[in-house]
């Protein structure tokens, strides 16, 4: 159980930005992590970065181009500001479920569950029954990996910005993501997800994030079999179009960096496609 509350900490970001189902194809992006927005009346010009959430520690990277636009920046904008101390008690109260799963869950749900964990984790669901299934699907997703030494963007940004004594807020909370959550998924389609998690496609991920290749992180991220439509408007399109409509007043007389799932920034309802719709300029930050 090491570890296990700081991925819980993260775990409603990893599974937001890397299970919803495939929108409309959409142009191709290029390859950049980091997209620089201007134009439109803005004084300064503002940044966009896509986040993994979590990655080895080895497979850890920042670049040159993106350490400049965050040192241009005077504020930090996250999903989740984790600096609040509010936000990390209400992440930890997540860890444990409203009800112990085996009253949550069905028989044929605890079966199948137990069968995940067994094989992935080597625990049993009753070890677990306290817990809420994020926090089993935290475990799980944090095996993928294959190391134990993670690494968190969200986390990283945070302990820059502090040293630089500059401004770090959030457009969401710990519980409005949960809500989220609860809202976008059944318990049957929490326990499918937590089938699907291996180390091939997490392998498969982290690759195409080293290449900044968000077009293909889109789509090996966005696939119809974990979810459906309602899943797809609920976890990405409606709360892209939220942050769009927040991020205006933010930009408006200084560099904001903002910093969120990078699966947020593409497709046709993309925080990238959004804000070009809003009259910016969105254009990839290449070195």
């Amino acid at each position: 159980m090491k570890n296990l509350f700081t991925s819980t900490i993260v775990i409603i970001l990893f599974v937001f930005s890397a299970t919803t189902q495939a929108q409309t194809n959409s142009s191709k992006l290029e390859n950049s992590l980091l997209w620089e927005v201007s134009g439109n009346g803005l004084e300064k010009p503002s940044y966009v970065y896509g986040t993994i959430h979590t990655i080895c520690s080895v497979d850890y990277f920042l670049s040159e181009k993106t350490k400049s636009a965050f040192d241009a920046s005077s504020e930090l904008v996250l999903e989740i500001n984790f600096a609040d101390p509010k936000e990390m008690v209400d992440a930890q109260q997540m860890m444990m479920g409203k009800e112990p799963l085996s009253k949550k869950l069905n028989a044929a749900q605890l079966a199948k569950l137990d069968a995940i964990l067994q094989q992935t984790t080597g625990m049993s669901v009753k070890q677990l029954d306290a817990y809420s299934l994020a926090t089993i699907m935290s475990l799980i997703s944090g095996k993928t990996f294959g190391c134990n030494d993670i690494k968190f963007y969200e986390m990283e940004f945070i302990e820059k910005a502090k040293k630089r004594n500059i401004e770090i807020s959030g457009f969401e909370t710990v519980k409005g993501q949960s809500a989220i959550l609860e809202n976008a998924y059944s318990d049957d389609e929490l326990i499918n997800m937590l089938a699907e998690l291996n180390t091939s496609e997490t392998a498969k991920t982290v690759a195409f994030y080293k290449n900044e290749n968000i077009t293909e992180l889109y789509n090996a991220t966005t696939d119809g079999k974990k979810a459906g439509e309602k899943t797809n408007k609920v976890i990405l399109d409606k709360r892209n179009s939220n942050w769009v409509k927040e991020m205006p007043e933010m930009m408006k007389k200084e560099s904001v960096f903002f910093a969120f799932g990078v699966a947020h920034l593409g497709g046709d309802f993309g925080v990238i496609n959004l804000l070009r719709k809003a009259g910016y300029s969105v254009k990839p930050v290449m070195n």
